[in-house]
């Protein structure tokens, strides 16, 4: 049951980060063109993306009570399952993601796998403190 309610924040942080992030940035600033370089692309679209995830991967760690906190696997599970089960889901709503040529693809997951690793150490750095 601890592991569900990481989940449950998890989700609900990323969803909360993910609507803010679209309609106060991607949706003014983008537009439904895309943006033109890589440049823009990081800044309008990885790097907010980046903050979703490590918000909240750092949530859903931070609600991991103690004692399965300090078993690894389990603290890994609880905190990063909900980003990547979005990874999961984007992949398979837009399929045209998958070219392993395209850079999005690399990107979102570069995003994912450094999104939970601050996420997981600023929860670190918070509960030692």
């Amino acid at each position: 049951m601890t592991l569900v309610r990481c989940w449950a924040v998890g989700i609900v942080v990323l969803v909360l980060t993910e609507y803010v992030q679209m309609t106060l940035i991607h949706d003014p600033l983008v537009g439904p063109d895309g943006v033109g370089s890589f440049g823009a692309a990081l800044t309008l679209v990885h790097l907010p993306n980046l903050v979703c995830v490590v918000l909240a991967t750092w949530a859903a760690a931070r609600v991991h009570p103690e004692p399965w906190r300090e078993t690894p696997v389990r603290h890994l599970a609880a905190a990063c399952a909900a980003p990547a089960a979005a990874q999961v889901l984007l992949l398979a709503l837009r399929p045209d993601v998958l070219d392993p040529a395209g850079a999005a693809l690399w990107m979102s997951t570069g995003v994912l796998l450094a999104g939970c690793a601050v996420g997981l150490l600023l929860d670190r750095l918070v509960w030692t403190s």
